[in-house]
């Protein structure tokens, strides 16, 4: 059989370009060792014409923010007929929502923390500062805000202090018209990532994040500002339950392929659900990466085998 031809998507004009950049050229990579016959394509104005040249078996997407994340661009490869990587529109537009992915869940039986959704229009209508002090009265403090919508912890603060909430509010309109407001969840923060792999849901190894200024988007992508473990350092019991509440969110979200899981452990092992990605980084710190490694895999090997899934 000859080795597949595979597009794989990096880029987009989202906030996220650069990341996606940076994953885009390591599923290439990977998948070129494998094998595959590839090539990387932005998702621009010329990226229907050059599908249509080049003619793939598999479009890989690797496309972060909304134009990889909010369903729209797998709509467009639904209608060109191809086959892609990862989950469908519906399941990625349920993720993509953060307060609806968060009901989604909890009425699976995980865990989540009390949170409001405000979008700007309450703010103006209603008065900011009265709404702010409606917010830290129900939460408390720390509070969480970050976009409803939204990657890469771009936009999203712990607020420690009161007189902090307006300018994270502010900064969280920066990405989006709805900011989440939440329950801080004290606990030990990890990353469950799930791939199928031959027909098989498998959930990897926990990541666990530290990283004492929070892991935000500087964190996130500049090596040596947070710090790893993979595993995580959880009991067996307790890991067993976080595999379970990824496992659990993936399936009810209607994932497919490849996600990540992102959980608080609370102190008494209660894992809490924050987010899943439907399209999880793979850039040299990202966390999907950092799993298939402690699971004893080799990335080429787990991309390959999303491209057969995908193919079949």
């Amino acid at each position: 059989m000859s080795a597949p031809r595979v597009a794989v998507l990096a880029g987009g004009l989202s906030h996220e370009r650069d990341v996606s950049l940076r994953s885009g050229a390591r599923v290439a990579q990977a998948l070129r060792v494998s094998g595959c016959e590839v090539v990387v394509l932005d998702a621009d104005a010329q990226l229907l014409p050059r599908l249509a040249q080049e003619a793939p078996d598999v479009v890989f997407p690797v496309l972060h923010g909304a134009v990889g994340e909010d369903g729209a661009l797998r709509d467009v490869l639904e209608l060109l007929g191809l086959r892609y990587v990862g989950s469908r529109p519906g399941a990625c537009r349920t993720a993509w929502d953060k307060p609806v992915a968060a009901g989604v869940v909890a009425a699976a039986g995980v865990a989540v923390p009390g949170e409001v959704a405000l979008p700007h229009a309450t703010f103006r209508d209603l008065g900011a500062h009265a709404v702010l002090a409606a917010a830290v009265s129900w939460a408390g403090l720390p509070l969480v805000v970050k976009p409803a919508r939204g990657g890469s912890a771009l936009g999203v603060s712990v607020v420690r202090e009161e007189r902090d909430l307006a300018r994270a509010v502010a900064e969280c309109f920066a990405y989006g018209d709805t900011a989440v407001v939440q329950r801080h969840v004290a606990g030990t923060e990890v990353a469950v990532s799930v791939v199928e792999l031959a027909g098989e849901l498998r959930v990897l190894p926990a990541v666990e994040v530290v990283a004492d200024g929070g892991y935000d988007h500087e964190a996130r992508y500049t090596a040596g500002r947070a710090e790893f473990f993979t595993p995580a350092r959880l009991p067996e019991s307790v890991a067993q339950r976080v595999a379970d509440a990824a496992r659990t969110a993936h399936t009810a979200l209607g994932l497919r392929h490849l996600s990540r899981v992102d959980l608080v452990v609370r102190e008494d092992g209660e894992p809490v659900f924050l987010e899943a990605n439907a399209a999880p980084g793979t850039t040299e710190t990202s966390l999907l990466p950092q799993a298939v490694a402690a699971a004893g895999m080799e990335p080429d090997t787990v991309y390959r085998a999303l491209v057969d899934g995908a193919l079949r």
